[in-house]
């Protein structure tokens, strides 16, 4: 094994207890990289300056991979990437299991993209009381936390400590910080998806009713739901893998990091592609308007 895989040619030294492949590092790089051109081109093209936040998403991963395969051709050497991954929040290195908070700005992407349907769609702009622009605000903070709580996961864990038994502690807690930044991060979704499911039933009114326009939400509102899907197919993954903490045996398995993390997520910034927020609500006056605007107009 160790004559045929870079990654654990120094066994003594290396950080990979398993051999990754080069390859299947490479083409994710690669798909990662096209759809997140896509979305900066689609971004600048319907002049959607919130576009910024799906193409942080993508150009993350994009450097999850890149430094991956980094990391394959230099397994003694990952110290150096740990603390980049960290300060461009894109993903890091636990050791040697990698983790992502890459989907945190999908998230965000599509709770931002749910409160400017909630303005160009419902009549009053509210849901269950929450006016659009305070709905983007809320959600984008609660993802915020949830960020925060997974950076001090990947922080610590890359701290080190003063011995390797006092490490592995350290390396424990910092996964089960991280695991509980992930399960916030689901439990924030599924109350978004209580807002989401009352859009979707004002939305459906309307097209009862012969309201112009309204049945357009109902594509992008579904690509929301399966975006959603694909991310909480990877959280359930995430808690799973390290749910006994290092007895699990999926971190050196990679066809699971690649069928039930990579993929969805790629899957998901497709979806957001073929269905992009700017074609559907083109135009600046479907934007939220500024608290400046708002006021000159007289609205709470």
């Amino acid at each position: 094994m160790s004559g045929t895989c870079s990654a654990r040619a120094d066994l003594v030294n290396t950080e990979w207890d398993f051999c990754p492949s080069t390859p299947a590092a490479i083409l994710f790089a690669v798909l990662f990289a096209l759809t997140t051109f896509v979305h900066l081109a689609q971004g600048i093209l319907y002049k959607k300056l919130y576009s910024w936040v799906i193409v942080c998403s993508g150009l993350a991963q994009t450097l999850n991979f890149i430094f991956r395969v980094i990391s394959i051709k230099n397994p003694t050497n990952l110290g150096d990437y740990t603390a980049w991954f960290v300060l461009v929040l894109a993903s890091y290195i636990l050791s040697r299991r990698q983790k992502r908070v890459a989907p945190l700005f999908t998230n965000a992407f599509v709770y931002m993209v749910m409160g400017r349907m909630i303005w160009n769609y419902i009549p009053d702009a509210k849901i269950y009381r929450i006016t659009a622009w305070r709905f983007s605000t809320y959600f984008v903070i609660l993802d915020v936390i949830a960020l925060i709580i997974q950076i001090a996961g990947a922080s610590s864990a890359a701290g080190g400590g003063s011995s390797k038994a006092n490490h592995h502690q350290q390396v424990l807690i910092a996964i089960h910080v991280y695991m509980g930044g992930v399960a916030f991060q689901q439990f924030f979704i599924l109350v978004f998806c209580l807002f989401a499911i009352q859009f979707h039933r004002t939305i459906l009114q309307q097209v009862r009713q012969g309201v112009e326009g309204a049945s357009s939400a109902l594509p992008l509102l579904y690509a929301i739901y399966a975006v959603l899907l694909l991310i909480t197919l990877r959280i359930a993954f995430r808690l799973c893998e390290y749910a006994q903490g290092f007895q699990s045996a999926i971190p050196r398995h990679e066809v699971y990091e690649y069928c039930l993390d990579s993929a969805p997520m790629l899957v998901a910034l497709l979806i957001l592609n073929v269905l992009h927020p700017g074609r559907i609500m083109p135009g600046a006056e479907s934007d939220l308007p500024s608290r400046k605007d708002r006021k000159a107009e007289g609205i709470c």
